[in-house]
């Protein structure tokens, strides 16, 4: 069995991820470049104006994984630059970390390339296409190697599929420009070991590709270029959208008008800004933005429902903010209902919303009412505790809530600005003789829908200020934190698939603890 070489070395990227994990794709020399003796460089300040690498002797993949919920899809990137560079920001690390926040682990490819004759690539890169033949002859015993290189590359994900929790069918190979070039003679060449399930190739280059045969497995085609392509490469996207369609194969094709060569991830105020949500798009139409397996939330929807879910959500934005809307039918009818003497009320967002529909019995044949809205902070809750919580006229309030306001669902928020709003809405009821019981915050490690926030020591914080407002103010407290939170102060997986939203054997931690202190202040 071949042996794969991992080694890790720091790198600090934009968004604090820091140590990925870097693998070598051949052990010892990288057959077919035995004798390169040169090694690799990268050069920071250059004409492109983003970084680049140059003189590739050993193939990589750089791997970033999902920063939140792992969906199983994963993408290998190969950056493009003539076979002279490749450009591993912009059309490499940085398309791996917005991947990353999409559920996806991405795999960027470093591929072999010519030897750079100046201590200038990129310069040298350019006079070279202006040579054009000699450029040609130059590339293409490389461009073989770099076809190996993304075969391999492709072989290596697949295999070691399971120890990246990525599904072996979920595979994609995405190329820009000379990275277009790797993709394309990887698919028209890959046999079932590595064949990539789909494929993203970026205004590439597909003069020089080896080989242009269109695989008969189905291999879904997302292609994008700019007309004004200053190489005139736009007509290689159209040839291969045309061989897509022509083979029955499923193809995507998004042309547009401005953007030139080589946009990547820039931003340059155009359209082609937003190719990569366009990608997105794509991607979550397929299935691929979504876990394999889903859990908690997730297993009961999909991506398509989410999808409109936001737009709603974009829309209830601007127009009830608070969601007062939510539950006016049925606050009038319980308005209508006579009055229990032993009514309670659970305010909260999604942890309170998901309570009722994963353990329905909890709330069955009790005087129990969930008002629960999924994603919602305080600030919002303080707008509709009055016709959601008071005019129902409750014994007592359950307050769960501020896991929203530490993610910044609604805004930035400070934990102090959090904890006025949790005292303003205890301070209403108490004028309004409801009992409260103040809900500790659940342990969080980190949000699936916005990862990198760090939200463990907040959480801590928070409940600390709440604990004791509660002492001090004749308020029940139930602490759910100390009962869950597992070694990293998150919810572990056994009590919340997403590390958020507790599942059954979740709920029934909770259950007893909140019951007991609402006996006590029924009691009282």
């Amino acid at each position: 069995m071949r042996k794969i070489f991992i080694v890790t070395f720091t790198l600090l990227c934009f968004h604090g991820w820091s140590q990925p994990e870097v693998i070598k794709l051949y052990q010892g020399k990288a057959p077919g470049s035995e004798s390169w003796n040169w090694e690799e460089k990268r050069m920071d300040v250059n004409m492109f104006n983003t970084p680049v690498v140059y003189d590739v002797v050993e193939p990589t993949l750089t791997v970033v994984k999902p920063a939140g919920t792992n969906t199983g899809t994963a993408v290998i990137i190969a950056p493009g630059g003539g076979f002279r560079v490749l450009s591993i920001n912009s059309e490499g690390m940085d398309v791996a970390n917005w991947l990353s926040k999409k559920g996806v682990t991405a795999f960027v490819l470093k591929y072999r390339l010519v030897h750079a004759k100046t201590s200038n690539p990129p310069q040298e890169m350019m006079d070279g296409i202006r040579e054009g033949k000699k450029f040609e002859e130059e590339n293409a015993p490389v461009i073989a190697m770099a076809l190996n290189d993304g075969l391999q590359a492709v072989d290596y994900v697949r295999k070691n599929a399971a120890n990246y929790g990525v599904d072996p069918h979920r595979i994609g190979f995405m190329g820009f420009s000379a990275g277009g070039t790797v993709t394309m003679s990887v698919v028209f060449n890959a046999n079932d070991n590595n064949r990539p399930d789909f494929i993203a190739p970026v205004y590439a280059y597909t003069a020089a590709a080896i080989g242009n045969k269109v695989p008969t497995a189905k291999t879904p085609a997302f292609i994008v270029a700019a007309s004004n392509d200053q190489f005139g490469l736009a007509p290689s996207s159209v040839d291969i959208y045309n061989k897509w369609l022509a083979a029955g194969q499923p193809a995507e094709l998004h042309m547009y008008e401005k953007g030139g060569h080589g946009f990547g991830m820039r931003v340059q105020d155009i359209p082609t800004d937003s190719w990569i949500e366009r990608f997105g798009d794509w991607l979550g139409e397929k299935g691929l933005l979504w876990p394999v397996n889903p859990m908690g939330w997730m297993a009961t929807t999909n991506y398509q429902q989410s999808k409109k879910w936001e737009v709603e959500g974009e829309k209830r934005f601007h127009n009830d903010w608070a969601n007062l809307a939510r539950f006016a039918d049925e606050n009038k009818a319980v308005a209508k209902m006579p009055l229990a003497k032993n009514r309670v009320v659970f305010m909260g967002n999604s942890i309170t919303e998901g309570w009722k529909s994963t353990d329905s019995a909890f709330f069955a044949g009790r005087q129990y009412i969930n008002r629960g809205i999924s994603g919602q902070t305080t600030p919002q809750m303080v707008l509709r505790f009055r016709p959601d919580v008071i005019d129902l006229k409750p014994k007592v309030v359950v307050i769960l809530a501020g896991i929203n306001d530490i993610a910044g669902n609604t805004g930035p928020m400070t934990l102090e600005e959090t904890f006025g709003n949790i005292v303003s809405m205890a301070t209403l009821a108490k004028a309004n003789k409801i009992k409260v019981i103040i809900s500790s915050v659940l342990p969080a490690y980190d949000f699936p829908w916005r990862p990198g926030m760090e939200p463990a020591p907040k959480v801590i914080a928070l409940n600390k200020m709440l604990k004791e407002y509660a002492a001090k103010n004749g308020c029940g407290y139930v602490d759910y934190f100390s009962a869950m939170a597992d070694g990293r102060n998150g919810l572990p997986v056994s009590l919340a698939g997403d590390g958020i939203h507790p599942n059954l054997a979740g709920y029934k931690i909770m259950e007893p603890l909140v019951e007991k202190e609402i006996a006590k202040a029924l009691k009282d």
